[in-house]
């Protein structure tokens, strides 16, 4: 009877039993396969403590990260038609669209929102990687523009943090047309004489990183960040040479004037901070003394 009870019977209630153990509570390190404790992953922002590397970053908790108190507003955008130019590769837009859409939760790849950084009032444009790869169609382009009306109507800095594929191809001719339309946005920026910020984030290439993303009165980037234009496959054949091993990373283009900063997230924002302070104190009466 005790073989029974000490033995056999609980290995049938193991067998039976649903295991309580939540499947979450470990987190890999996609770069060296460490096992993190989720809880403690969370509070490094996704950063690997062990290696350092930098994990994508959702919109909200970017927000939350960057703002006083993790407070701010979302900023609405309005709704557009979403294929006008009836596009289908291996399916249909609007089915691409509605499938991305139902499996993130997200509207699209661009979410804008309002506080305050050191006291100082912002707008913080953010890409979600998540959907279509961060790619920049009409609706990103329209975040930009909305973005920047907000920081001037706030007399605020803007602030874009770009994780990117580039152009959504399924527009075509209309997502190239973002690019001006997003320059023209940090002008407005510009002419009311607000900082304009950009934080690159893994990874900024296409035609992104040729409109508004370069633009920044200060560059900062995450470690690690792969930052470029066209992919490093494609110019090597071009250019018919082997290129450096961390060609197109944040501390590549920093050593080579592209970049000003690369600042982990963890002091991202005392870093925005003292930028803000050294920038705007003289335009803002309302900053704490």
């Amino acid at each position: 009877m005790n073989w029974i009870t000490n033995s056999v019977l609980p290995k049938i209630k193991a067998w039976v039993q649903a295991d309580d153990v939540p499947d979450n509570l470990w987190i890999k390190c996609s770069a060296c396969s460490q096992m993190i404790f989720h809880r403690e992953y969370e509070q490094a922002f996704n950063c690997c403590a062990t290696c350092g590397h930098h994990a994508p970053l959702p919109p909200e908790h970017r927000f939350a990260m960057l703002f006083d108190g993790g407070k701010y507003d979302v900023i609405s955008l309005s709704p557009i038609e979403d294929d006008p130019l009836k596009f289908r590769d291996s399916k249909k837009y609007t089915d691409r669209l509605r499938d991305t859409r139902n499996k993130t939760g997200l509207n699209d790849a661009i979410t804008v929102a309002a506080g305050q950084i050191n006291g100082y009032s912002c707008v913080i444009a953010a890409f979600d990687f998540r959907f279509m790869g961060g790619s920049m169609g009409r609706m990103v382009g329209n975040g930009i523009v909305r973005a920047a009306k907000e920081a001037v109507a706030r007399k605020g800095a803007l602030i874009t943090v770009p994780s990117t594929g580039g152009a959504r191809m399924q527009e075509g001719v209309l997502s190239l047309m973002q690019l001006p339309r997003t320059i023209a946005a940090v002008e407005l920026v510009r002419d009311a004489g607000l900082p304009y910020f950009v934080l690159l984030a893994h990874p900024t290439t296409g035609g992104v990183t040729a409109s508004f993303a370069m633009l920044g009165d200060i560059q900062i980037a995450e470690p690690g960040a792969i930052i470029g234009f066209a992919g490093r496959r494609v110019i090597e054949e071009t250019v018919r040479e082997k290129l450096p091993e961390d060609f197109q990373t944040a501390e590549y283009l920093m050593d080579h004037g592209m970049v000003d900063a690369v600042v982990p997230r963890t002091e991202q924002p005392e870093y925005i901070g003292r930028l803000l302070d050294f920038m705007m104190r003289s335009k803002d009466s309302r900053k704490r003394a």
